[in-house]
């Protein structure tokens, strides 16, 4: 087996094993997403940004997260068919299922653009989004729906898309912000 395999054998050990973890995993994988959401929209209004700026980074912020995920993955994922592992692999306890394929992981793209985006902004709400986006990303590995390596390179197109933006858009920022 290949260290990717074996990091999936190993998180999604813990699923199954009972409800406590189970819960927890499926929360993470599957809520978490909805809250770091949340968390980005409620720091957004409670900045002290003019509305301009708001209006600026929260631009910047979703179009980063939309086009890492919307756009890259899907692109990729027409391309390049992998199955997931709960479908590859016997073995793996699936907390619940996806029908897209598994490569590159839609989460990830979407999850490190949008903390790659806020940490270009803000560096302490970055980090946290950051580590709110490697708990789902763990979760959503431990259910047995991605491999780590979906992750990487979902973690990969997001902060390159959400750098690109961010260049672009400060590149632009005098035009953008009249």
């Amino acid at each position: 087996m290949t260290l990717d395999t074996d990091i999936l054998f190993f998180l999604n050990g813990f699923a199954s094993k009972s409800t406590f973890l189970d819960s927890l995993i499926v929360f993470c994988a599957s809520y978490l997403p909805w809250l770091l959401v949340a968390s980005f929209l409620l720091w957004l209004y409670f900045s002290s940004s003019s509305t301009r700026e708001k209006i600026y980074i929260l631009g910047v912020t979703a179009l980063s997260a939309l086009v890492a995920r919307f756009g890259i993955t899907e692109i990729i994922r027409f391309f390049y068919h992998r199955p997931r592992p709960f479908v590859a692999f016997s073995q793996i306890h699936a907390l619940f299922s996806d029908t897209e394929w598994s490569f590159p992981s839609g989460h990830a793209a979407f999850f490190f653009a949008l903390a790659s985006a806020v940490f270009f902004f803000n560096k302490k709400w970055g980090v946290a989004l950051f580590i709110g986006t490697v708990i789902v990303t763990i979760g959503r590995v431990a259910a047995g729906v991605h491999y780590p390596s979906d992750i990487i390179g979902g973690m990969l197109i997001g902060i390159a898309v959400a750098y690109a933006v961010f260049y672009l858009a400060e590149k632009w920022k005098g035009k953008i912000l009249q």
